[in-house]
Parts: structure tokens; sequence; C-alpha cells
């Protein structure tokens, strides 16, 4: 384990591409958004384990109705950020979805294959309805078109780190999110 301290991480990052202020505006209009689409309904909201873990804890704070939330874990089997590997279910819901309206929420969506995966899995549980929220939706590299009912911020292909996002599980505790160009 490396014992870099925080100001060295300071060193090693871009600049911020979004501030904690910005990041947290536009979680509050998601929430506002998700709270009066599902007002009355019983809603589970879905994370996949582990860098939705700090949009999701603020989202769910942010909205205004009670909602259920559970996580998935998944592991990507094969090559690198830059290629496809093979998606495999580690961990599954504990929170029955049957009848019941489920929101997927994502950190960031890149291919879009992990994200059809996942749907694919959810759909298997037969929710009432199902929709998907992201923070960070980034085209460029789409594979698979996928349908977003809610969207954060469309970003463009930038390495991004903060917020949950890591790079060999570094940086996500930052409060914001700043650009970064691996070695």
């Amino acid at each position: 384990m490396n014992n870099t301290s925080f100001s060295t991480w300071l060193e090693e990052i871009g600049p911020i591409y979004l501030t904690e202020a910005q990041i947290q505006e536009r979680v509050g209009q998601l929430a506002a958004q998700i709270s009066q689409d599902y007002a009355g309904k019983d809603l589970v909201v879905i994370g996949v384990l582990r860098g939705v873990l700090f949009f999701m804890a603020d989202l769910l704070r942010a909205m205004t109705i009670p909602a259920a939330f559970d996580f998935l874990a998944i592991s990507r089997y094969g090559p690198t950020e830059q290629t496809q590997g093979v998606v495999r279910l580690t961990k599954d819901l504990n929170e029955p979805l049957r009848g019941r309206h489920a929101l997927l929420v994502e950190d960031i969506i890149d291919t879009g294959l992990t994200t059809h995966f996942i749907l694919r899995t959810l759909r298997l549980h037969e929710p009432e309805s199902l929709k998907a929220c992201v923070l960070l939706n980034r085209t460029q590299r789409r594979i698979i078109d996928v349908n977003l009912a809610y969207v954060g911020f469309d970003i463009p292909d930038y390495y991004l780190v903060g917020y949950g996002l890591d790079f060999r599980e570094r940086y996500r505790t930052l409060p914001y999110l700043a650009k970064f160009e691996p070695d």
C-alpha cells in the first residue's frame, strides 16, 4: 500500500472539472425530479458498488420521498478501461423488486455494455418499472444505446477522478471531479 499523503494526491491530478458545489446543485435537481416522478410509488434505488457510493448517498439524502436502496457488485474480466471485458455479477440484490419501481443509479456510463448487462439482469427480478440515472454520461465511447431517464452531466472523453471515481482505487474521496492523465 502506498502511503502517499493527501497533499501529494493533489499534485498528481489535473484541474478541477466539476466543483463540489456544481455536483451538489445538480444532484439536488436530479433528486427533485426523481421525487416528483416517484411520489406515492414503492421505489427501490439500486447502485453498483463501489464508484456510485457518494453520488447515490447524496441523491438519496436529497430526495423528498421514501425509498429503499440496495447494491449490486460486478467484476469485469479481461482487458482494461479502454477495451470491453466480460461482466460478471458478484453480489445480487437483497431487496425484492417484483411489483416495485426500480431505479438503477450509476456514477458513469461509457460504452453502455455494463449498464446494458445490469439492466437486463434487473429485469429478471420483475420490477413494475425500471429506469436508469447516471451522474456522468460519456457518449463518445457508447457501443450500446442505453435509455437514461436522468442524466447529471454529459461529459467529453476525459478521464476523471473524485466523487467516487478512482484510478487504481485512489482519489475516490475527493469531493469534486478532476481531470486525470494516467501514465
